[in-house]
């Protein structure tokens, strides 16, 4: 018996030892692995959530398998679902973005457009590139935009220094531009040499007057930045038409307060419209002062609501003539949305881009402009086939702001309006900051635009044609709610353009 129990003390001590030991094993593990984690840049969640972060990383592998069975399928999430922002991953990552054993896309989905395949493309597939188109070609200064695909405006106040210090030069990289935003234009949209886009929002921030009135002097400073290539006056954005924009006091530092000329930790609020814009005669106005003061071309951005109501601006521009006429028009659909706005703004007001786009190209078309005038399409286009769609419909040029979000590494987490985004994009808390490596993300940026170019290329080739903007309407099909589909050049039939107009 006393051996037995001899035998048993040694065997509990041996586990006790064994315990302690992988105890101490486990602990040197998870701080090497806080070492690590800490001090690599490629992946903000887990920089700023040493060890814990990777649990993301191991679940979002394990969803694979479990979520056709308990979860949300690939296609099912909203406001963007896991195949769009998988996609995106892998093309910033530089991974390959093929897939197996079908689509897992409905494409029986009312709405859904397909491509109409041509049968007998051009052999060499290398023979569809995209061309660089003249924007403002009578202006002082006009500006040759080199890529269909471009950064939206978000502004340094909404989105972290580094954020914006990744994007200008992964635009930069490739060659690409950048839109400031309403903030005003910051030290980190000119750091990476990126073509940049100004906008001038209904608050005026970076050339406004001690009274918050536009100023020639400061349109003058910011037009004598050589990287800054156009000016925007925003109208109205998707996340909320009808709404200025708006700034939580607590992202209102004492630079950003600087860079905008409002006070430290104040909540910014923009007016709902330019207050010297009461009509398309007065934006006509506007948009001549600021292209004669800068010498550079000058566009406008807005939601369609009624289009009737809209046709109304190109009444008014035909009894002025085309040299009053915008070099650019953006259109941003209703479904846009990397600002913060109140829930009913953000889910019910302003129409979609998918009906919004190709009825303002038809209003350009009708009156002779689609040469004059480049018409930018906005509003969740972030994958080869939104951009494909929006080219079809009319678009000269797609601009994507939560495509670059997702690129840098969004994950979803819908807190850009509360300053705590885990990978340091929408917040200025220095501890989650941290984790958003300029130096690592911006080579994401510029994958992402390249990628994307290239698979909208791709689009162009299989359909027969040489150059993305020669993808018309009728290479689309919809699908309709009997499950057939119909020509897009059918369902948006192209008005006859007016012989009195060039």
């Amino acid at each position: 018996m006393g051996q037995y129990m001899s035998w048993a003390g040694y065997l509990l001590e041996a586990l006790a030892v064994t315990f302690v030991v992988a105890i101490g094993l486990v602990v040197l593990a998870m701080m090497v692995l806080f070492v690590i984690d800490r001090s690599q840049t490629s992946d903000a969640v887990r920089r700023n959530y040493p060890v814990l972060g990777r649990f993301r990383h191991i679940f979002s592998e394990l969803g694979e398998f479990f979520r056709q069975y308990f979860f949300a399928m690939d296609r099912e999430e909203l406001p963007f679902n896991r195949a769009q922002r998988d996609w995106i991953g892998h093309a910033a990552k530089g991974d390959s973005n093929t897939i197996a054993f079908g689509s897992t896309r409905l494409l029986t989905a009312p709405g859904t457009a397909l491509f109409s395949n041509a049968a007998f493309p051009p052999i060499d597939e290398q023979t569809c590139a995209t061309d660089p188109m003249i924007i403002g070609p009578d202006c002082r200064t006009p500006y040759t935009a080199r890529s269909i695909i471009n950064i939206s405006g978000m502004s340094y106040g909404a989105l972290s220094r580094p954020a914006v210090e990744a994007l200008s030069r992964g635009a930069a990289e490739a060659g690409i531009w950048m839109n400031t935003g309403e903030g005003g234009l910051s030290p980190y949209h000119l750091a990476g040499g990126a073509d940049i886009v100004f906008q001038i929002g209904t608050a005026k921030y970076g050339v406004r007057d001690a009274n918050g009135d536009l100023s020639d002097d400061k349109l003058r400073e910011v037009a004598a930045h050589d990287r800054v290539v156009m000016f925007e006056v925003k109208l109205a954005q998707g996340a909320k038409p009808g709404k200025g924009g708006i700034l939580p006091a607590a992202k209102v530092n004492k630079e950003i307060a600087a860079i905008r000329g409002i006070e430290v930790g104040k909540a910014s609020i923009s007016p709902n419209r330019h207050v010297e814009v009461d009509d398309y005669d007065d934006l006509l106005d506007l948009i001549a002062r600021i292209r004669t003061v800068t010498g550079k071309p000058v566009g406008f951005k807005t939601v369609i609501g009624d289009p009737a109501e809209f046709q109304l601006f190109f009444d008014v521009l035909a009894k002025r003539g085309p040299e009053a006429a915008p070099d650019f028009i953006t259109i941003d659909g209703g479904e846009g949305g990397t600002g913060a706005a109140p829930m009913p703004l953000m889910d019910l007001v302003g129409m979609s881009i998918r009906e919004a786009l190709p009825i303002v190209s038809d209003m350009i078309y009708a009156a002779g402009l689609q040469n004059r005038i480049r018409l930018v399409a906005s509003g969740k286009l972030v994958n080869p086939g939104d951009i494909a769609w929006a080219l079809a419909a009319g678009a000269d040029f797609v601009i994507s702001a939560r495509g670059f979000m997702f690129s840098l590494g969004c994950i979803q987490a819908l807190k850009c309006n509360k300053n705590t985004c885990p990978t340091g994009i929408t917040t200025h808390d220095p501890r989650f900051q941290k984790g958003l490596v300029p130096e690592d993300k911006y080579k994401k940026v510029a994958r992402y635009a390249k990628q994307l170019t290239k698979e909208v290329e791709t689009i162009a080739h299989s359909v027969g044609v040489v150059e993305p903007r020669q993808i018309r309407r009728s290479h689309v099909r919809v699908v309709q709610p009997n499950g057939q589909t119909v020509s897009m050049a059918d369902l948006f039939p192209r008005p006859v353009t007016s012989p009195a107009k060039p």
